[in-house]
């Protein structure tokens, strides 16, 4: 997020919001860019860095909006979304997910937004235009980073439901991440850099795919992402 909120939105507008994402140095980020609440109107009312968190300080703050990390540790935003099915459908009060994450892959958009999202933005995005959307999603509507708009567009347009791939199944959702930087044709250290871990994680997590999904190089695993449209 590169520019500064605006004050203007904070004019006649609250809204408490809860931050989940397993970089604590984001969400530091994050407060200070719009949890300025006389400034930006946003209050930022708890932070989580993992499901179990989340899904404790959600259910014990109530607040109206969560911003929501695709990749938790705990099972992912999507778990997160499952567990708190009751507070999203509630009469009075729903609390209303709104997407923040690095990950602009299809896969990632959809299954949030099936879980429940009201939307999906991408980390690029600016502190005036996170705010706007927080207070968009407060109200009801529905919100995503341009390009991605598309992507559900195509996946509810359709009246099949998509293909279970067992092999991508068995990956987690960090794991997933991985396999597309690196089908991408990013190092290692671009990777890390990028995912905020080690180099050594990211050799873990690349052994571990090529090994759930019985590959032997980088070069195969390429070309599998790629014959299924991940990169």
């Amino acid at each position: 997020m590169t520019e500064e909120t605006t004050g203007s939105a904070a004019v006649g507008r609250h809204v408490r919001v809860v931050l989940v994402d397993d970089h604590r140095m984001f969400r530091t980020g994050v407060q200070a860019e719009i949890g300025e609440t006389a400034r930006t109107g946003v209050e930022v009312v708890g932070e989580a860095a993992d499901v179990d968190q989340a899904v404790t300080v959600i259910t014990a703050t109530r607040p109206e909006v969560v911003l929501l990390d695709v990749h938790l540790p705990g099972g992912g935003g999507v778990e997160v979304l499952r567990r708190c099915a009751p507070l999203m459908a509630a009469a009075e009060d729903p609390v209303r997910f709104l997407a923040l994450s690095v990950s602009d892959a299809a896969e990632d958009v959809i299954g949030v937004i099936r879980g429940g999202a009201r939307g999906y933005v991408t980390k690029t995005i600016t502190g005036t235009d996170l705010v706007n959307s927080v207070f968009r999603v407060q109200e009801g509507d529905a919100v995503f980073s341009p390009r991605l708009a598309g992507f559900v567009l195509d996946a509810f347009a359709s009246t099949d439901a998509p293909p279970v791939d067992e092999d991508l199944d068995r990956l987690t959702q960090r794991e997933r991440e991985v396999l597309r930087l690196i089908a991408r044709g990013y190092a290692y250290k671009e990777i890390a850099k990028q995912l905020f871990i080690s180099v050594k994680t990211v050799e873990s997590h690349v052994s571990a795919v090529l090994r759930k999904l019985q590959l032997s190089n980088r070069h195969e695993l390429t070309r599998w992402a790629t014959a299924r449209r991940l990169v």
